[in-house]
C-alpha cells in the first residue's frame, strides 16, 4: 500500500503541464465510459432479467452503431477525435452520431482538468475525480430517464464514508450523521407532501443521493446544500417554463449534484464563509 501511495505522490509531482494533460486525457477516457453507463445502465434496469441474460451489460455487446449495429473499430472509438474524423456520421450507414457523445467526453475532460488545479494532494484529487464522475453520471441519467440508480448512489455513499475514514477532512462520525440526515430529510419531505397533496414530490433515488452527498460533505453542510439545490430546482423549473416544456416531473438529481459539487469545492477551498456569511 505504501508503494502505491508513493506512486500516486510521484504522479502529482510531475511537471504541471504534463500532469494536467494526463488528468484531462483520463477525463476523456472516463467520459467515453460515462456515455456507455448513461445509455446502458437504465436499459439494464428496465429490462432486468431479460437483456442481462443475453450478454447485455456495461461491457457487452462491444461498441457498435445504434442504427446499423455494425461493430466499431478501435480508431472509431477514440473520445471526441473519432466523432470529428467521422464528421458526426457512422462510416457504415451514414447515420448521424449524437453530439451528446463528444460533448460528454469533452465536458468530463474539462471537469477533470479543472479539478486537477483545485485539489493538489493525491487523495483529495482522486476523491474529487471519483465524486464528480459519479455526480455527472447520475445527473445525465436522471435528466434522460428520471432514474437515480442504486448501482451508482449506494457505491457513492460507501465511497464517501471510506474516503473520510482515511483522510479525516470530515470525521467519520460527521459523515455517518450526514448520510443518515440526508436520507431522513428528503424522506420526511416526501411523506409530508404525499400526505398533504396525495402526490409524490420526488423519488427514493433522491433520498439516497442526498444521503451519499451527506457522507461526502458532513451533516453540518446539508442545510446549505439543500438551499442551493432548491434554488437550482427553481431556476431549472423556470427555464423549462420558458422553453414551453412544462412537465409534472422535474429531475431533482442534477440540482442535488450541482449543489453537492459546489459545497465540496467550497470545503476544499475554505470559502464556505464567503458563500454563506
Amino acid at each position: 500500500m505504501d508503494g502505491g501511495w508513493l506512486q500516486l505522490t510521484y504522479i502529482t509531482s510531475l511537471p504541471d503541464g504534463f500532469f494536467h494533460t494526463c488528468v484531462a486525457v483520463l477525463g476523456l477516457l472516463l467520459g467515453s465510459f460515462l456515455n456507455v453507463v448513461v445509455y446502458r445502465l437504465p436499459l439494464m434496469i428496465h429490462n432486468e432479467g431479460q437483456l442481462t441474460g443475453h450478454g447485455f451489460n456495461l461491457s457487452l455487446p462491444a461498441s457498435h452503431c445504434p442504427a446499423c449495429k455494425h461493430p466499431l473499430k478501435y480508431w472509431q472509438n477514440i473520445p471526441v477525435l473519432s466523432w470529428l474524423l467521422l464528421r458526426g456520421k457512422c462510416q457504415y450507414c451514414a447515420a448521424a452520431i449524437s453530439k451528446r457523445y463528444p460533448l460528454t467526453e469533452a465536458g468530463c475532460a474539462a471537469m477533470f482538468l479543472g479539478l486537477s488545479f483545485l485539489f493538489t494532494t493525491p487523495l483529495s484529487l482522486l476523491s474529487a475525480l471519483l465524486l464528480f464522475w459519479f455526480l455527472l453520471a447520475l445527473s445525465l441519467i436522471d435528466l434522460a430517464t428520471y432514474l437515480l440508480p442504486d448501482r451508482l448512489t449506494l457505491p457513492l455513499l460507501w465511497a464517501g464514508l471510506l474516503v473520510h475514514s482515511i483522510s479525516g477532512e470530515v470525521t467519520l462520525q460527521d459523515a455517518l450523521y450526514g448520510a443518515a440526515a440526508g436520507y431522513m430529510a428528503l424522506w420526511l419531505l416526501y411523506w409530508g407532501v404525499k400526505i398533504v397533496s396525495g402526490k409524490e414530490g420526488m423519488g427514493y433515488g433522491d433520498f439516497k443521493l442526498l444521503a451519499a452527498l451527506g457522507a461526502w460533505v458532513g451533516w453540518q453542510m446539508l442545510p446549505y446544500l439543500c438551499i442551493l439545490a432548491a434554488l437550482a430546482g427553481i431556476v431549472f423549473a423556470l427555464v423549462r417554463m420558458g422553453l414551453c416544456k412544462m412537465s409534472d416531473q422535474i429531475p431533482f438529481g442534477p440540482c442535488l449534484a450541482m449543489a453537492g459539487a459546489l459545497i465540496y469545492i467550497s470545503q476544499e477551498s475554505k470559502i464556505v464563509w464567503l458563500m454563506f456569511s
